[in-house]
């Protein structure tokens, strides 16, 4: 877009000149509260060093004083130099662009006009009685995004302020430079909207803040107590839209969330991917990341093998219908329905109850013990009951040893006592060594009586589990399953305090999966996004993410959809649409190049169109490009010719880190990901829907290419 006309075509010289100065002004306050800042740090530091050489010299003979001292300081300057360094990153993130928009409204409470620039972070330097900028989050901002004029409210701590939005103003600053601005009384203008989509990918992620739509906005300040859920097209922001709902919550829930948020991506490759965007809302190290399996592995104790994600997606891609069956089983409600019977077979059969003896005498009989089992402790987790009960089984050896033992010592003590002293010379080694005897047969009696025991013990739930799975190697769905086991028979939860969770690609998730999670962490705060046009592994029923009232309450369920796409061109989107059933999606109307199609029947023809199609789009300015092969077994064919023409990095291991540039990469790894460009190379046909190439198309931002390969 040409700056000058946008410019000249939606204000005044006289704006102009006012909101350049405004900017400069801005700038050189942020500039004057780093210097603060480093001087705060600076201080900060001085008094820490000098305290503690005070306090070392006056305690230097108290090495626990020390120890105290140090704990107690570590904590302190961890904490006071934590709140100046987010400080610091936030200003010196805003005095390159220190906002983003503008809102004018009137109070209709109290009829004051204000008047408050809109940032990613907020400023309120030291003397201001208003904010220099207003972060996004903070609830006035929603009037940001409230998509017209008028009549609005916004939920503040002493409930709903009523406003008149009179006017919303957006920028374009790049490097303390004034771009562009214009107001807005409908929504965001799609100038602002395009370039922002137009540019490549590495930018667009970081630039959505500004360009958050009504509906967007709607599930990022959703209740915080909820379970959102988001089905949304590919390119919806759906991810985008999770993190900003982490940066919201913890913005407005710091204490509650802070360190207490985990998000669970698809794959290694996916989180690297997405690891840039939250340090740029400032949220960077206090959410945790991982994979569903990583989550897993953390409570699972059992060498036997797992079959990694890519082997069991690549039978699936291959047409493995026994594979494909198997995984089918294990996603579906019969597969849970099958653990529950499991589960409840364990409790009636698996402890074979027996009295507990002492000294061949009925200690506690069976009929205690079993009272124990179905009444007393009905409720709690087969396991851990059958840990009580041997407790207190255990307590009930001690009293009777305790009182055998006291019997001892009265009859030894009596022997003694009614012994004439001349005799007790000759015979008290004598009954010092048969009262030891007794002693020792007691704590013989004592073992033997605990030993009888150990069938409470149990046994690991992973062997459990392996003979309900026939001794067969794992899944990744089976993961699932011995944490539901681990969960009902052991009463498993995380060590971790977690209040807030978040799924991304949830419509690959089993509802058993959903329960593991929701029982392991005790959350009732979840984003859930998704996609149910993307499951690579479609199976015969709705996807769970759609229906999870055997999961959640009901009530507190919120259901959000996104039929809008933001990411790929008409044209590319248009194309797309030929791969599903349903509602196709609604592309934001930004034309680009129609799809380039190509038969191709030798690997030589394709790799060098491949080289060409890619210099190609270097050219045109476009940065992170992808070849996207349906399989691996594709990608093997095309790999080790490719490599020699061009600089391509093969994506075919989840644990390879993304950092940008051209790439190979098969269609499961690719989901979740977006590029500027993208190559589609496969050698399937596709006859009406196809999810997985659809999940190809729907990756590219600018331009598509499709080669079918026509040889073997």
């Amino acid at each position: 877009m040409d700056k000058d006309k946008f410019l000249d075509a939606n204000s005044s010289e006289y704006d102009l000149q006012w909101e350049q100065f405004k900017l400069k002004e801005t700038i050189n306050i942020i500039n004057e509260e780093i210097l603060k800042g480093i001087s705060k740090r600076k201080t900060l530091v001085n008094e820490i060093l000098n305290y503690r050489k005070k306090f070392i010299e006056d305690y230097k003979d108290d090495e626990d004083q020390v120890i105290e001292y140090f704990d107690h300081e570590r904590y302190v300057q961890e904490e006071s130099f934590k709140t100046i360094d987010r400080k610091l990153k936030e200003l010196n993130t805003l005095k390159y662009s220190p906002y983003f928009g503008r809102i004018t409204f009137e109070d209709k409470e109290f009829k004051d006009v204000e008047k408050y620039y809109i940032g990613r972070f907020g400023v309120t330097p030291e003397g201001y009685d208003e904010p220099l900028i207003i972060d996004w989050r903070a609830p006035v901002a929603s009037l940001f995004y409230a998509g017209t004029l008028g009549e609005h409210y916004y939920s503040a701590p002493g409930g709903k302020i009523e406003v008149d939005l009179q006017g919303r103003r957006q920028y374009i600053i790049k490097k303390g430079d004034l771009q562009g601005f214009f107001d807005s009384d409908v929504d965001v203008k799609d100038e602002i909207l395009q370039m922002v989509l137009s540019s490549n990918s590495s930018d667009k992620l970081k630039d959505i803040v500004m360009t958050i739509q009504k509906e967007q906005d709607e599930i990022i300040r959703n209740e915080r107590l909820s379970i959102t859920v988001v089905n949304g097209v590919a390119g919806s922001g759906k991810t985008t839209i999770a993190l900003h709902r982490i940066a919201y919550l913890l913005y407005n829930y710091r204490n509650q969330l802070e360190d207490k948020t985990l998000i669970l991506g698809p794959n290694s490759i996916f989180m690297e991917y997405i690891a840039s965007v939250l340090p740029s809302l400032g949220e960077g190290n206090s959410v945790k990341q991982r994979t569903f399996r990583e989550f897993a592995m953390q409570f699972i104790e059992d060498d036997k093998e797992i079959l990694p994600f890519t082997y069991e997606i690549e039978q699936v891609l291959k047409g493995d219908e026994e594979f494909l069956k198997e995984i089918k089983y294990k996603g579906s409600e019969s597969f849970l329905t099958d653990l529950d019977r499991l589960i409840d077979d364990l409790n009636k059969n698996y402890f074979k109850v027996e009295s507990l003896l002492f000294n061949n005498k009925v200690l506690v009989d069976k009929e205690e013990i079993l009272s124990m089992f179905n009444k007393d402790f009905k409720n709690m987790p087969l396991f851990r009951r059958s840990a009580k009960i041997k407790r207190i089984l255990f307590n009930k050896i001690r009293y009777r040893r305790d009182d055998i033992f006291r019997e001892i010592e009265a009859k030894y003590k009596k022997i003694k006592e009614e012994m004439p002293k001349d005799k007790l010379v000759i015979e008290e080694n004598n009954i010092n060594f048969r009262r030891k005897i007794e002693i020792r047969n007691l704590l013989r009696e004592v073992l033997n009586a605990k030993d009888s025991l150990r069938y409470l013990d149990g046994e690991k739930v992973e062997l459990i589990y392996n003979r309900f799975n026939n001794n067969k190697i794992l899944l990744n769905d089976d993961l699932g399953a011995i944490l539901y086991l681990k969960i009902n028979l052991q009463g498993l939860k995380v060590k971790e305090e977690l209040k807030h969770v978040v799924i991304d690609e949830a419509q690959d998730y089993s509802i058993l999966q959903f329960m593991v999670i929701k029982n392991l962490t005790g959350c009732s705060s979840f984003t859930i996004v998704g996609d149910v046009n993307q499951r690579l592994i479609k199976k015969d029923i709705e996807s769970p993410m759609m229906n999870l009232n055997k999961v959640f309450p009901k009530d507190s369920i919120k259901m959000f959809s996104l039929n809008k796409s933001y990411r790929s061109t008409k044209e590319i989107m248009e194309y797309a649409n030929k791969f599903i059933t349903g509602d196709n999606i609604v592309p934001l109307v930004r034309n680009g190049d129609k799809v380039y199609e190509e038969e191709v029947n030798s690997i030589d023809d394709l790799v060098v169109n491949i080289k060409n199609t890619l210099e190609d789009m270097e050219e045109e300015g476009l940065e992170s490009l992808a070849v996207i092969c349906r399989n691996k077994d594709q990608i093997n064919k095309i790999a080790p010719i490719l490599k020699e023409k061009i600089n391509i990095k093969v994506l075919d291991n989840e644990d390879i880190i993304y950092r940008g540039g051209n790439v190979l990469i098969p269609s499961y790894f690719a989901k979740g990901l977006e590029f500027d460009g993208v190559i589609i190379v496969d050698e399937e046909e596709s006859k009406g829907e196809d999810l997985v190439k659809y999940v190809m198309c729907t990756r590219a931002l600018h331009r598509l290419y499709y080669y079918k390969m026509n040889f073997k």
